[in-house]
């Protein structure tokens, strides 16, 4: 009888108990954070927005499993300043990098020391760019300045190493799923900044990619011979694929061409030293003897084909395909790597509570209006990629088309581990939108400035300007270069037809110029 009530008393106490999941009711663990990055990377060279181009299948599962912003902007499209703004949550004229040539400031705000401080493992590999160890940092593998494609150079935490042997799309992703193996095996969540070089100048693609790489052809954008008709600053600048470097960017060795004869965006360099075709060579030392081996046919067919076409009029098309190969290889190598890193968040089982985020510092020129590069408010360059997948609050396949700024990313991550940014903070999170429930104060209109002036880099003048939904409002405020640009983007998705002295859109500007006013007040742009 004493064992019959002993068996009866256990099942009671078995029935009464908390199961393993209700004894650990409570608040739900804090996600872990990868943080994706890329360099230049424009949003028409992902197939989540678009297939004209290229297939991106990984990324493609960031979109597809999470959410796609279809709007999301930048506030100053150049590396340097892009990374700090992300970093800081703030807009250029705050956080102090203006330019790619000016100081960061390590010592300020940036959100990764704030996840630190609530107890985050963080960490920092790849390109950062900011010539400045941040704090806040775990583990840091930073590349060297830019970087190089073959061979790279890291510093790690604090220690410059030796080159290593492999591409550096790859290495990164190497190391990064050695900080990931670690994480796997700690209680403690972490924050990974896993940040990529490619696709950035000068694109140069794995050897894995060269097979077949010459024989890819694109679609070529409707205006790549814009003549820029009503944008003078547009006229000026030196950005075209026309007066690309032969050598640096499209690969046309000494055999076939010496001196180099493009400009290459440095118009203003006079140094002589400053040899692009001995730059593209010290690229190609980099190489290992299989890699060397691998390119060689590579180089001598490009060699072959700039002799065909140079002077003629089939030669701003090939110098469009030439790029676009280049770039769109380095796009797919980016693709691959990320597929490696999220297929170990699968298998490990870290992916149910990984927020992942993927993105680029600023779009990209691919052709239109002739152009490579960024810097300019047009929308290529103005926008950039955004998409973000967490499993426990974002439904899959979803999409929003709010204004979004690269100063709300680190607001939105704050925001789901349970941290409060500093009040001077200008981004917002975005997890009411990843939630599915915009806010109906959400903003209606986005403000951008850009620094360098057109005596440096690519001769882009100064400007800011203010974007709605359908309307954008440029201000050139450089001397010699003063003035508007107004369009109509639902009519001039291309933006070739400055309006600003059309009188039926006299409300639009008047609105715009009241608007961008405001938006400087708020943003404390000084005068």
């Amino acid at each position: 009888m004493r064992f019959l009530s002993f068996l009866l008393l256990a099942g009671l106490l078995c029935t009464c108990a908390p199961s393993a999941n209700e004894q650990n009711d409570g608040p739900p663990p804090r996600p872990n954070i990868l943080f994706i990055m890329s360099d230049d990377h424009a949003q028409r060279a992902i197939s989540a927005y678009t297939d004209e181009l290229i297939q991106t299948p990984n990324l493609d599962r960031i979109a597809n499993e999470g959410m796609l912003f279809n709007n999301s902007f930048v506030t100053n499209s150049i590396c340097a300043p892009s990374r700090a703004a992300i970093l800081s949550g703030k807009y250029s004229h705050l956080n102090g990098k203006i330019d790619n040539l000016s100081p960061f400031n390590p010592d300020q705000w940036t959100f990764p020391e704030e996840l630190q401080k609530a107890g985050y493992r963080t960490a920092l590999i790849g390109k950062h760019h900011l010539q400045a160890q941040l704090r806040g940092i775990d583990e840091f593998r930073g590349l060297i300045g830019q970087g190089s494609y073959y061979s790279p150079v890291f510093v790690h935490n604090g220690d410059t190493l030796d080159a290593e042997t492999g591409y550096t799309s790859t290495v990164i992703t190497d190391y990064v799923l050695e900080e990931l193996q670690r994480a796997d095996t700690s209680d403690q969540p972490f924050c990974l900044l896993y940040w990529h070089k490619a696709p950035h100048r000068n694109w140069m693609p794995d050897t894995v990619d060269l097979p077949g790489l010459l024989d890819k052809r694109y679609p070529i954008p409707a205006n790549l011979r814009d003549e820029y008709e009503g944008r003078p600053a547009a006229a000026y600048a030196d950005m075209r694929i026309a007066d690309m470097f032969t050598s640096h960017d499209l690969k046309v060795t000494g055999d076939y061409q010496n001196p180099d004869p493009g400009t290459g965006g440095a118009t203003f360099i006079k140094n002589p030293r400053w040899n692009m075709m001995d730059n593209f060579h010290r690229q190609l030392d980099r190489l290992t003897p299989a890699q060397r081996a691998a390119w060689e046919p590579f180089l001598q067919r490009v060699g072959e084909e700039w002799l065909e076409v140079k002077g003629t009029e089939r030669e701003l098309e090939w110098r469009y395909q030439r790029y676009m190969q280049d770039y769109l290889a380095s796009v797919s190598s980016v693709d691959r790597n990320v597929g490696r890193v999220l297929d170990y968040l699968d298998e490990s089982g870290l992916a149910e509570n990984t927020i992942v985020i993927y993105t680029s510092d600023q779009g990209f020129y691919l052709g239109e209006h002739g152009w490579y590069d960024k810097r300019f408010m047009y929308e290529e360059s103005h926008r950039t990629p955004l998409m973000i997948r967490y499993p426990a609050a974002v439904a899959a396949g979803s999409s929003t088309d709010a204004l979004t700024l690269n100063i709300d990313l680190g607001s939105t991550l704050l925001d789901f581990a349970g941290v409060t940014p500093p009040e001077d903070v200008q981004g917002r999170s975005l997890r009411p939108i990843l939630e599915g429930n915009t806010p109906e104060d959400w903003r209606e209109a986005i403000y951008y400035r850009y620094y360098q002036n057109p005596n440096s880099f690519h001769r882009v003048a100064r400007h800011e300007g203010v974007r709605e939904d359908r309307y954008k409002l440029i201000e050139y405020t450089e001397e010699g270069f003063e003035g508007y640009e107004l369009y109509d983007l639902e009519t001039d998705p291309h933006e070739m037809d400055n309006r600003i002295d059309d009188p039926e859109l006299e409300e639009v500007q008047a609105r715009l110029m009241n608007r961008m006013v405001e938006l400087k007040q708020e943003m404390k742009v000084p005068d």
